[in-house]
């Protein structure tokens, strides 16, 4: 005999049912409304859903039908939010653990000064980074390549600094990138056509790659199309705005240095490491900082370094250094390179390549020569101390093998078993956990489109994933239209960066209750799994919500997948801060804890008289 349904069960179907469509309504309703000043005039799948949805039913919803118990103990979270202000005009490009007036209170030594140091808590900035008037929408991909509106970084400086470099050119309301390098006068092409002849850039075996140094990041610009991805670094205004440039540009790109400080990547990380004439002293401080290089290449990488002091019996006049000095500092730098085990297998002109061994059974005769680092954790990089000491190599079984295990080539590698799960390195992470995470996450995308169809439509280039776990999100979302900056948590419970690196993708170490190393406006799209939970209690829900708000660009999109009432409490918080939000179900339903947050940030520029919305 049939069983006669429950009342309540079938309205909570009900709410569900409405409350999904109300959200795929509203959310493509804020969509549509997209580029106000910018190139396009929004995006023709959220018109069509917009023209042929109600939102009318809004205002009959009752998320109460649906959350039970659980959600009428959290109304105690749902009190009137803080209205959080704009800044101040000023503060337009606000780096804030990079701030050029804290900087110069930093000894110069080793350009400590150019590092990181954040504000104490009675200095953060409690408020709302404008964007400049006339603000656009940065060019799509691969035209943002070349083209970045005026507007967006109205820094003419580099133009008439590196004019005869072609780095940058100023035209009109854009400025016009042509691909040229101080090292590559005849374009970044030609450049990595010439290191090709040595590194097996084609065939997928070099797939990250990290440019120290990198001015414009015109090399990783041009890298893309040949399915290499560089994390490119340059210290905050060597030359004004030059990160900010790479990032609006649509490259990744961070503010950083080789100072004092360890770089903020695990060991065996890049295939390939290179400097164009990057002004670092590689002959100096005994090796220190081609010891961290050494650090982060993996077995059998490549280092490129191109400018002085290669070549310098051709060059020493025009460089308008002494002999004597350059003829010592290649010298160091050679001496240096033997001692890591590193092979030269090139010079030409004033480039150089050298090729790091694939073990230690090619350097047995440097054991006696160098310092060997005691630390038994070579990530362990967080505001550590870089060491004048080299990093050993993992062991291997025979004399053959590639020490920390053989990568396949890009793309097969994305989702290959990553060698350091496959050898037991990471506690508690499988073979079978490691796929699974790969099938959840691929779900997970599958339901983010059908809220956010236009997820891989190249509308959001630079994406940042705050809590990437194994790099699966940005696995699953991997697209030549887009990159993902995966980002491990310091306080996170396993550290899986490396399992990032070794899937071809590219990621950072970030402690979240500090400002990101990166200037406002610079990612289109902001990915938070677990975030909150993790940081419950570590630091300000406020003050991680206002970092995202800053590295955010106007219309972007924010999606935090967090436990119920966590994501409450984030709305409660947004709700003040000028983004339109639309929390939905888990897609297995109502009854999973786990919600999802969408948001978009409104377009609002300095100088105007904005009032902050709630939502």
């Amino acid at each position: 005999m049939a069983t006669k349904g429950n009342p309540g069960d079938n309205r909570t179907r009900r709410s569900f049912s409405i409350f999904i469509v109300v959200g795929l309504c509203c959310f493509f309703y804020l969509l549509g409304a997209w580029q106000k000043s910018g190139f396009g005039k929004g995006d023709s799948i959220a018109q069509k859903v917009t023209e042929s949805a109600d939102c009318s039913v809004l205002s009959n919803l009752n998320v109460e039908t649906h959350h039970g118990d659980e959600m009428k103990k959290s109304n105690n979270l749902q009190a009137v939010s803080k209205v959080l202000k704009p800044c101040e005009d000023k503060y337009v490009d606000y780096t804030p653990c990079h701030d050029q007036m804290r900087a110069m209170t930093f000894p110069r030594d080793n350009m400590n000064y150019r590092e990181r140091h954040c504000p104490p808590e009675n200095e953060k900035l409690h408020c709302l980074i404008p964007a400049p008037k006339g603000y656009v929408t940065p060019f799509p991909w691969p035209k943002s390549r070349d083209f970045v509106p005026f507007a967006n970084a109205p820094y003419k400086s580099l133009t008439v600094e590196k004019a005869i470099q072609n780095w940058i050119q100023y035209e009109g309301d854009v400025f016009r990138f042509p691909g040229g390098g101080t090292q590559f006068p005849h374009g970044a092409d030609a450049y990595i056509d010439q290191l090709a002849s040595v590194i097996p850039i084609a065939n997928g075996m070099v797939r990250t790659a990290l440019d120290t140094g990198c001015g414009v990041a015109s090399w990783g610009a041009y890298l893309f199309k040949r399915n290499v991805i560089a994390m490119s670094f340059a210290p905050r205004d060597s030359h004004e705005a030059q990160v900010q440039f790479a990032l609006e540009r649509g490259v990744p790109a961070i503010i950083g240095v080789l100072g004092t400080i360890k770089l903020p990547y695990p060991s065996r990380s890049f295939d390939m490491a290179h400097c164009s004439r990057c002004l670092i002293p590689w002959g100096g401080n005994s090796g220190r900082y081609m010891m961290e290089v050494d650090r982060v290449l993996r077995p059998g990488g490549y280092w490129v370094l191109s400018g002085p002091p290669i070549n310098w019996k051709t060059n020493f006049r025009s460089w308008q250094r002494p002999r004597e000095e350059l003829e010592k500092e290649q010298k160091n730098i050679e001496d240096t390179a033997k001692l890591l085990c590193w092979e030269k297998k090139y010079e030409k002109g004033e480039t150089a390549i050298w090729r790091k061994r694939v073990n230690k059974s090619y350097c047995q005769e440097r054991k006696s020569r160098v310092t060997m680092c005691q630390s038994t954790n070579p990530d362990d990089v967080w505001y550590k101390e870089m060491e004048e000491c080299v990093t050993d190599y993992p062991e291997t079984n025979s004399a053959d093998d590639v020490s920390g295990g053989e990568l396949k080539p890009f793309p097969e590698r994305l989702n290959d078993v990553p060698p350091r799960i496959s050898s037991g390195s990471v506690p508690g992470i499988s073979v079978e956990k490691f796929q699974e995470d790969n099938k959840l996450w691929q779900k997970h995308l599958n339901a983010y489109k059908r809220v956010n169809k236009i997820i891989d439509s190249g509308r959001y280039r630079n994406i940042m994933d705050m809590n990437a776990g194994l790099g699966c999100f940005a696995a699953a979302i991997e697209s030549p239209k887009s990159w993902v900056m995966n980002v491990m948590p310091t306080i996170a419970k396993k550290d899986t960066l490396g399992v990032v690196f070794e899937r071809g993708l590219i990621g950072i170490y970030h402690d979240w209750c500090e400002a990101f190393s990166t200037y406002p406006r610079t990612y289109d799209l902001i990915h938070a799994n677990g975030l909150f939970s993790l940081y419950k209690n570590k630091c300000s829900y406020e003050d991680i919500l206002l970092e995202m708000d800053r590295i955010l660009r106007p219309e972007g999109t924010v999606i935090i997948r967090d436990s119920e009432k966590e994501v409450l409490k984030v709305k409660n918080i947004v709700s003040g801060m000028r983004w339109n939000t639309k929390m939905v179900d888990h897609e297995d339903g109502p009854l999973v804890t786990e919600k999802i947050l969408f948001a978009v940030k409104q377009y609002w520029v300095a100088g105007e008289n904005n009032t902050t919305s709630s939502t």
